[in-house]
């Protein structure tokens, strides 16, 4: 690689709409590789539980057409899906990283995410079952949570934004508590393994994706895999402390026209560990509103009927994903939800008060990022964001988010790209753009990494 090459090139800050479009037609006309889809299903144990985790690999059937990079290694791509799914939600855009560009690609399930009962991993019915009860997760294969194992509240602290949740509250001492309690550590080992198994050291160097609420835990791992070698991120959050003061930043919800931020901007988070979300339509809507906002202007208001059908729908066709979510107490660093379920699982475990003091300190962990000696340091940042996507604008980048990574030390190389079109789901099709921004942002990595941006490739 030219080094006097890497170090002037620099992503681009802008993608106008028309080359958005222009590099999405280029790259979908482009011949496929013909691929190999598989899924995997692997069994791991912490804190004293036994958990499967479900994911998809993705990659060229010819293994001499999986793409290399600057330090001669394969390229991996591990992808974290939304709050919202499981790792279906990102096979669109994995199968479009290996048939494209030849880089083999796992996308993994949250733990409990992965529907082990159907063969196809669609979640029957609605989240709120005809006799009251609701979906749950499955840890384990065989393993159900039953409902005298939780109560249902109804919460409105954070109506303006949410409208009324719905939790499943774990009632201590049942299985479900144990498992809300210890998920955490279940997650982090989860992935080293995932990552371990399809990328090993020897052969490949990683890149990671989250969307979303997979952004806090990509940001999380990257620093406890040796070989991880950069983030692509795309509409991805970061750090859980990191993503908290963005979320209290006043100018976090973007800045558009008419938008009326102190009305939505949610009050600081406090949920404890053993509370469920359970998702419904609504969560459809706290997007469809600004995104509709954004596209259309106030006017958007005047076809509220209309807008709320194309909400029932897109919950119609979106409600097989899981739609539940445990994941706020490392996404928004809640301290205190994070040191309960670590002492809940310490007292399980009969731990002493110095083991109990580690696993607390391994929580708290896990929403900030790892320094001092031996720490690996947090990997170069290409984030990318969209045009209508309501809580990643370029303004919280640029007040919030870049300036506490690059305070870290040593430093990421972080740079932002906004691309003027697309929404926070950023595969979903509009005008021109089939599979959305998607692969304007492969296109955006692949010359990162051709150019030097990465320098663990190097």
């Amino acid at each position: 690689m030219n080094a006097a090459l890497a170090s002037r090139w620099t992503p681009p800050g802008r993608y106008a709409r028309a080359d958005i479009v222009a590099l999405s037609e280029a790259i979908l006309a482009r011949p496929d590789l013909a691929l190999t889809r598989t899924e995997d299903i692997i069994r791991i144990a912490a804190l004293g539980l036994e958990w499967d985790l479900g994911m998809m690999r993705f990659e060229p059937a010819d293994p001499a057409q999986i793409a290399r990079g600057p330090d001669g290694r394969k390229i991996g791509i591990f992808l974290l899906h939304g709050g919202e799914g499981d790792c279906r939600a990102m096979a669109p855009i994995a199968e479009l990283y290996a048939a494209k560009f030849g880089y083999s690609c796992v996308s993994m399930s949250f733990p409990g995410r992965h529907y082990f009962d159907d063969p196809a991993r669609r979640w029957p019915g609605d989240t709120v079952h005809p006799d009251g009860t609701v979906r749950t997760p499955i840890w384990r294969r065989g393993e159900h949570v039953t409902p005298d194992q939780y109560e249902l509240v109804r919460d409105t602290v954070q109506r303006l934004r949410y409208g009324t949740r719905l939790v499943a509250r774990a009632r201590p001492g049942t299985p479900f508590y144990h498992r809300m309690a210890a998920w955490p550590v279940a997650f982090e080992e989860g992935m080293k393994a995932a990552i371990v198994r399809h990328f090993p050291a020897s052969d490949f160097s990683v890149y990671l994706s989250g969307h979303s609420t997979g952004g806090p835990f990509v940001f999380m791992i990257s620093q406890r895999v040796d070989n991880i070698a950069g983030i692509i991120a795309a509409e991805n959050s970061v750090f859980g402390c990191i993503d908290s003061a963005k979320h209290d930043w006043s100018g976090a919800l973007g800045k558009i026209e008419g938008y009326e931020r102190s009305a939505t901007t949610p009050a600081p988070r406090s949920d404890p560990f053993n509370e469920l979300y359970i998702r419904s339509w609504r969560d459809v809507a706290r997007y469809a509103g600004p995104e509709a906002l954004g596209r259309e202007g106030p006017k958007a208001l005047m076809r509220l009927p209309s807008l709320m059908e194309e909400v029932l729908e897109q919950w119609e066709r979106e409600r097989d994903l899981p739609q539940f979510k445990a994941e706020y107490i490392v996404t928004h660093d809640i301290r205190a939800s994070l040191e309960a379920a670590a002492r809940a699982a310490a007292a399980r475990l009969g731990l002493d008060e110095a083991a109990t003091h580690a696993l607390v300190g391994r929580y708290l962990g896990y929403a900030r990022p790892l320094e001092g000696p031996g720490a690996k340091p947090v990997p170069d940042v290409l984030f990318a964001i969209a045009k209508d996507s309501p809580d990643h604008s370029p303004e919280v980048y640029r007040e919030v988010v870049v300036p506490r990574l690059v305070a870290l030390s040593p430093a990421p190389r972080v740079s932002v790209t906004r691309f003027e079109a697309g929404t926070h789901f950023y595969e979903r099709p509009e005008p021109g753009l089939p599979l959305g921004i998607v692969p304007g942002i492969a296109q955006l990595f692949a010359d990162a990494l051709a150019n030097g941006f990465f320098r663990a490739a190097r």
